[in-house]
């Protein structure tokens, strides 16, 4: 494993030139419209489908259906986005990388205010998720080859509160658009659009990179080369611990506000105050996770990033059993939802922990492949767990679904020991 060129560096703010404070806020931005494009869909999921397929309302077990096909499509597109846009991080560059994937999720989330069908909005958010899914490892692989090696558990926790961020953000224009048809949501998604002139402009590839390309005379490594000598076993064992929490996590992520919606004393509130209610709710689960990225961070420098990531695993699957177990009224939910947004600090960590596994060639298609492919599982796992949910009643499919956590935990074991 190469070492970093940046080790070295002095742990100081004032060590930190220019252009690696480029290199940070164009990753933390990228991050931020990334996860405000990422949600956007999940906040207005059940009365936009509900309109597209003409439903009388979101109890209609239709809604459910295509509303899940419509979430598992855009995971799919986030895996495969992951493998595409990495590759061509590690062939052009980061920052070029990073300008195309940030103008994908634009472009694409903002055509979801056309839609008519169901599919129209399915091949919309497939579009979006490409772009989502490369930005993930062409802004981590960037910050790990610029940013000093010590600070990666706290690197991880600020970009990962970047995705927090924009999720507070779409749930903002939720809140301000919360009287107007679900569809205008999407024009919020054009504005990351705006980022890529700054990014081109402004932000240099990273050293590390220009070396490791002059390094190789142009012999490009192939994806394959993720599945040979030393490198297999981390590719293996990191897909796995990957699908497995990405579909647990995911299935929370969608079906919380889905079922939320559909209890009976919310079922009687009227549609602005059912959007406000879904805002709360996200601003209790992405608030907390804020707190908890930090806290994975400093968990992280205690003992270790495999051994944090497992332990934060087992208590999101007690935070999922406490609170779907039973049957809870909104209320008593909305007193849950900060413990469980507390626990999603451990995939902050898999930021700064996956990219340094791999080659410096094959960084962000190793990260992107092995993180995003998770989301296969978790795109079929969004539709196989809605098959538990009866109508106006989803809670069956998340507490199943906190279960996958448990083996999760357990696969930390084999995961390499990095500590920086």
């Amino acid at each position: 494993m190469e070492k970093p060129a940046n080790e070295a560096a002095p742990p100081t703010l004032r060590s930190i030139s220019l252009p690696q404070w480029r290199s940070g806020i164009a990753a933390w931005l990228g991050w931020m419209f990334d996860g405000l494009d990422m949600h956007l869909y999940t906040l207005v999921a059940a009365p936009f489908v509900a309109e597209l397929i003409h439903a009388a309302d979101t109890t209609d077990p239709r809604v459910g259906r295509y509303a899940s096909i419509i979430q598992g499509a855009f995971l799919l597109g986030w895996a495969l986005g992951g493998g595409f846009f990495g590759r061509l991080g590690d062939r052009l560059g980061r920052a070029r990388a990073l300008s195309l994937t940030v103008l994908t999720y634009a472009l694409f989330t903002g055509l979801g205010v056309f839609a008519t069908e169901w599919w129209h909005l399915m091949i919309f958010r497939f579009l979006a998720a490409l772009g989502i899914g490369g930005e993930w490892a062409v802004g981590a692989s960037l910050l790990a080859e610029t940013w000093p090696r010590t600070w990666r558990p706290w690197i991880a926790a600020v970009l990962q509160s970047g995705v927090n961020v924009g999720i507070l953000g779409a749930v903002l224009a939720s809140r301000l658009l919360a009287g107007s048809p679900p569809r205008y949501i999407f024009l919020v998604g054009v504005l990351p659009a705006l980022l890529v002139f700054w990014i081109r402009r402004a932000v240099p590839e990273p050293e590390e990179w220009h070396a490791a390309k002059a390094k190789a005379h142009h012999r490009e490594p192939r994806l394959r080369e993720l599945f040979q000598g030393a490198t297999r076993r981390i590719t293996i064992w990191v897909v796995l611990v990957c699908a497995v929490s990405l579909t647990a996590h995911w299935a929370f992520m969608f079906w919380h506000q889905v079922q939320l919606r559909n209890l009976p004393e919310v079922l009687a509130m009227s549609p602005t105050e059912r959007n406000k209610l879904a805002g709360t709710a996200m601003y209790l689960v992405i608030g907390s996770s804020i707190a908890g990225n930090f806290f994975a961070g400093w968990i992280a420098r205690l003992i270790g990033y495999r051994a944090a990531i497992g332990v934060i695993f087992f208590a999101y699957f007690l935070a999922m059993l406490g609170s779907y177990a039973l049957p809870l009224n909104h209320s008593q939910l909305l007193f849950c939802f900060p413990v469980i947004g507390f626990c999603q600090g451990a995939f902050g960590l898999f930021t700064m922990y996956l990219p340094p596994l791999f080659p410096t060639l094959l960084r962000t298609t190793g990260a992107g492949f092995c993180y995003n492919i998770g989301r296969v599982g978790a795109a079929f796992g969004t539709v196989f767990f809605g098959l538990f949910s009866k109508v106006g009643d989803h809670r069956l499919a998340l507490f199943y679904a906190g279960f996958l956590f448990l083996p999760a935990a357990l696969i930390c074991y084999f995961l390499p020991r990095v500590k920086d």
